[in-house]
């Protein structure tokens, strides 16, 4: 099935460019170009012979290695042979994900230290892990 750029760049974008077999980074542009540094295909996860459609939720990016390798097998059996479990995230997911963890630090930070320092090491581990969890995401305010 041939696809639209609009649509090719929307499957591209629902991992952030990568493989989501195993996780190896794709070029937007190489986008059937076998043999290219980051050549991929549109994958279907469900494939089309196993009753799989062309729908949206079920094209996934994937290096052409691993689509070929793939063929009409599982998703999850693919992936495990990279010894993967989930595709990558998009970009919106990445950064949500990476806020949770920062605060997750900081619960985990306060908790630490109050049990080794008390109730002023609570609030000094809980700052000290807030902070920490602002760097690693630049966008938290």
């Amino acid at each position: 099935m041939p696809f639209d750029k609009q649509i090719l760049t929307r499957i591209y974008r629902r991992t952030s460019g990568y493989c989501h077999l195993c996780h190896s980074k794709l070029s937007l542009k190489n986008y059937g170009r076998p043999g290219e540094r980051g050549a991929w295909h549109v994958e279907h996860s469900v494939p089309r012979s196993k009753g799989g459609t062309d729908h949206l939720n079920n094209l996934f990016p994937a290096c052409v290695t691993c689509n070929s390798e793939k063929s009409n097998r599982t998703t999850r059996t693919a992936r495990g042979w990279n010894g993967k479990q989930c595709a990558p995230l998009n970009q919106e997911k990445r950064k949500q994900a990476k806020f949770e963890n920062g605060l997750a630090g900081a619960v985990a930070g306060g908790f630490a230290l109050g049990v080794i320092a008390g109730p002023l090491g609570a609030i000094v581990g809980a700052v000290t892990g807030a902070c920490i969890g602002s760097a690693k995401n630049p966008d938290h305010k």
